[in-house]
């Protein structure tokens, strides 16, 4: 028989994979006695089940609701339904991993026209009471009933200006009656039934409306943004209530145990006074930080802080709380690793091993090797007069340009058509998701440092400003005005969201610098990792940069775009152009000089590290005007022009990019092939970088370079090639008196090489898997085609499970990456080998790079550090999983 509830004395931190995150966490603190209201979990396995059922709550499932109810009322000496003494419930969704707000709560549930009187004598408050009932009529129906919030809030409006009031807490208890009443001829018209008073069926019917939610919009969006499978669905929890609007004495809060933004250690957070548990998260009201607390109610804060060291301290990592205070007495509702910064994640990973709290591998496995990409990019530059505009809470840090929008929708929209814009709203609610993804930052004039925004904002490494309340939004006009400013949608403005401050324009912004701890961090990673890191890298300043971020060489630079600057096009237009062989040479002969130079700088900057150099690969036909532009150009000029020079000069141009027009260019000629047909161009190309070796050794610095053939799919085509360059080398030689070690090796990026990869070894003195063309010919996919009109389909469709050329296919693939290894080790034992395709720098394909014993990969600059600890990361499991499995041999 399975077991499908869980009592939170039941469970424990082990079963979150059954409890949920929060199940898990609510069953911990209870078995470790911290005050946590009392309740049960409904496990991720009946949310399973109710799908497999067709979205029903199946019988055995029920059963066991009913009887962890019992329990429940035995313990809280309370009755769901009983007005004399009502038990109210939460209901909270609860998934394995934290998915803040993506899914549905119910508050107060059991109350109905008869328990409400009975909450009313017991807390002798009726106004609390009603409150409480109309704050459950509206959640609930628009969760379970799926009636539009805005008709209720709509109602509220109206009713507190017939009254003259300005906010809720003037409401009286005859105020929300008559609200209540509202409130239930809102839902006749709209849910087509009366609101159900039976607190039963308001539990099955709010159960079912969360595990509806594990399959929302948002929360797929959600899911697919972080990685999370859509199998595991979401356990539910139901949790006795207890209020934080019952007065004075009584509050609700959020805080984290340390900063989750900077990572300092300092309690970080907020509470609101007399208001329910949603208040904080919704960002309806701005809240107080939490260390005014300590005045307010000076002994329930220090039980807080008490309970914050003892729960950081159990769990060995930094803490997200909500707590409820119910007339002076601390409950705590609910804990769980907080979303932090990159900034923060490295601060705290690094101080809780000087702590002593956890080890340096602990460390470096809690930081997630993508977050690191938030550290190496701009700010503000501070020698820049800033004219704020308006300062609201710093809610998570960087900075941004960007267009003002006022919706989701349009901020998506937007996005799409490669516009930066900045998503400016009242507050955020969870339906936003795909807007603030898309937005460079995300703007609220209403909610706090833990509202919804700050919270998803932070988790994304994207900048947010929240509670601006200077920032008066008309939506409807699509502007918002701060004093005698108005700044309409389409505006650029800039946010700093590290000082919550907002200018209008765009300001100049300046390169990051790189904290302490974030160095450190890396160090420990160098110790532990067994992959080199590279870089790819095309000239002097992406070199750097990369020597900056810690590459150990250069393992691509791709010779071909050193050609496409304005300047060089022409001479290399004359040289395909060249009629003759000395026409040709002409050209080559400037264009080796160009070269040369090319190589002098990124040698230099290199000082020493190896430098893998792929000689030309795409196919000459790219370095030509656009066919079709050419052609409109040819015509006008036959109607206007006649016989001119210019039009003889481009209809020529013309029948040459006719030429060398194909039908698929990606398959084409191009790589090793063009230099098989022109071997000049590599015989130039080779001859530029043995002349820079020379230059920059007379400069005192050690040259390693290594000499790549792009796109070899027969051994005989690397046999050739690697003779041209020998032969160049030697020419070289004879002129300079000089020697030159260097190894020559090849691109694995067609199926056939990964296939025959022992026979190409013999010739080969090293591989670099180019993953990114592996990835085409072994899919048949053109990638621009792809990513642009069915890729994304079938992601979305689950007929792929990731896109191939952000993450590497290892099934596929992988498999000719792991034969090619295999193989061209048994011709060389020594071979070495790397990637140097976009993967080099995903975490996954590095963690299999790892796995297949591959030397090193190279990746772009900035992805440099996300690769280090990557790479230490794939060691760090790799021992693990080799000391589980020598354990489990012992035993």
């Amino acid at each position: 028989m399975n077991k499908f509830v869980y009592m939170f004395s039941e469970g424990n931190s082990e079963k979150k994979e059954t409890l949920g995150g929060k199940g898990a966490n609510l069953a911990e603190m209870t078995r470790i006695g911290l005050p946590v209201p009392y309740g049960f979990t409904i496990s991720t396995e009946a949310c399973n089940a109710y799908y497999n059922d067709g979205k029903t709550i199946s019988s055995e499932v029920k059963f066991e609701i009913v009887e962890s109810l019992k329990k429940l009322e035995e313990k809280t000496n309370k009755k769901l339904g009983d007005p004399a003494n009502p038990l109210l419930v939460s209901v909270r969704s609860g998934a394995v991993h934290s998915m803040p707000g993506m899914m549905d709560t119910v508050l107060n549930l059991g109350m109905n026209d008869e328990t409400v009187k009975g909450m009313a004598e017991l807390t002798g408050n009726p106004r609390f009471a009603y409150d409480s009932y109309r704050r459950f009529i509206q959640m609930f129906s628009d969760v379970v009933l799926h009636v539009d919030g805005f008709y209720f809030e709509q109602l509220l409006e109206e009713t507190r200006e017939a009254k003259g009031y300005d906010s809720d807490p003037e409401m009286s208890a005859e105020d929300w009656q008559e609200v209540i009443k509202g409130y239930k001829n809102i839902v006749k018209k709209h849910a087509k039934r009366t609101f159900p008073e039976d607190p039963k069926e308001q539990l099955f019917l709010s159960i079912s409306a969360v595990f509806d939610s594990w399959n929302n919009q948002r929360a797929i969006v959600y899911r697919r943004l972080q990685k999370i499978p859509g199998h595991l669905g979401t356990a539910v929890n139901i949790q006795s209530m207890v209020f934080g609007n019952m007065g004075n004495d009584s509050g609700t809060g959020v805080a984290f145990t340390r900063n989750p933004s900077t990572g300092e250690a300092k309690l970080y957070g907020e509470y609101l006074i007399n208001a329910q548990g949603e208040d904080v998260v919704a960002g309806i009201r701005t809240p107080q930080p939490i260390a005014t607390l300590e005045n307010d109610m000076p002994a329930v804060y220090q039980q807080f802080v008490d309970t914050c060291n003892l729960l950081e301290k159990h769990y060995q990592d930094m803490q997200d709380i909500e707590f409820t205070v119910e007339r002076g007495q601390l409950f705590i509702l609910q804990t769980r690793t907080g979303k932090r910064t990159a900034e923060a994640a490295i601060r705290i990973a690094v101080e809780l091993v000087q702590e002593g709290v956890i080890n340096k591998n602990e460390a470096l496995l809690r930081i997630d090797p993508d977050q690191l990409n938030q550290l190496l990019h701009r700010r503000i530059d501070d020698s820049y007069e800033r004219k704020q505009l308006a300062k609201g809470l710093p809610a998570s840090p960087g900075a941004a340009t960007g267009q003002v929008v006022f919706n989701a929708d349009e901020a998506e929209r937007l996005a799409k058509d490669g516009k930066k814009v900045i998503l400016v709203r009242p507050e955020t609610t969870p339906d936003d998701i795909h807007g603030i993804v898309a937005a460079q930052a995300t703007v609220t004039s209403r909610g706090g440092m833990t509202s919804h925004a700050a919270v998803v904002a932070r988790g994304m490494g994207k900048a947010c400003i929240c509670g601006c309340e200077a920032l008066k939004i008309d939506l409807k006009s699509q502007h918002f005005k701060v004093g005698n400013t108005t700044i309409n949608q389409g505006e650029v403005i800039t946010i700093d969201g590290s000082t919550g401050e907002i200018m209008v324009g765009e300001i100049p912004m300046i390169e990051p610098q790189l904290s302490d701890e974030f160095q450190m961090l890396l160090a420990w990673a160098d110790e532990e990792r067994k992959l080199d890191v590279r870089a790819n890298a095309d000239n002097p300043e992406d070199a750097k940069k990369a020597l900056e971020f810690g590459a150990e060489g250069i393992g691509l630079c791709r010779t071909e775009h050193m050609f496409m600057d304005t300047n060089r096009i022409p001479i290399v237009q004359d040289m395909i152009l060249a009629e003759t062989y000395e026409e040709r040479e002409k050209a080559l002969s400037k264009l080796l000089i160009m070269q040369q130079e090319d190589f002098e700088g990124i040698f230099e900057a290199m000082q020493g590290s190896p430098v893998t150099i792929r000689l030309l690969d795409p196919p000459l036909h790219e370095f030509l005007p656009d066919k079709e532009e050419l052609l409109v150009e040819v015509t006008k000029l036959q109607l206007t022009n006649g016989n001119s020079k210019e039009l003889i000069d481009k209809e020529h141009l013309l029948r040459k990019v006719h030429q060398l027009h194909e039908f698929n260019p990606m398959l084409g000629h191009r790589g090793c092939r063009l230099g098989m047909i022109h071997p000049e161009i590599y015989i130039m190309q080779a001859k530029a970088i043995f002349y820079a070796i020379t230059k920059v050794r007379q400069k005192g610095i050690d040259v390693k370079p290594e000499i790549m053939i792009p796109l070899v799919g027969h051994v005989n085509e690397l046999k050739e090639m690697r003779q041209l360059v020998m032969n160049a080398g030697l020419q070289v030689q004879e002129e300079t008196g000089q020697n030159y070690n260097y190894p020559i090796g090849t691109m694995i990026e067609v199926p056939r090489a990964a296939l025959t990869a022992d026979q190409i070894a013999k010739e080969a003195d090293f591989f670099s898997f180019g993953t990114n063309d592996l990835t085409q010919t072994t899919f048949g996919y053109s990638r621009d085609d792809a990513e642009g009109k069915f890729l994304q389909a079938y992601i979305e469709d689950k007929v792929l499970p990731e896109n191939p050329f952000a993450s590497l296919d290892q099934e596929g693939v992988g498999k000719l990456v792991e034969m090619g290894v295999k193989l061209g080790r048994e011709t060389k034992p020594g071979l070495k080998t790397g990637i140097c395709g976009e993967h080099g720098g995903e975490k996954s394909s590095i963690q299999f790079c790892h796995d297949v014993g591959l030397d090193y990969v190279s990746c772009s600059p900035y992805r440099v550090p996300l690769a280090r600890l990557a790479a230490a990361q794939a060691n760090i499991k790799n021992e693990h999983k080799q000391f589980t499995n020598k354990l489990q041999v012992q035993i």
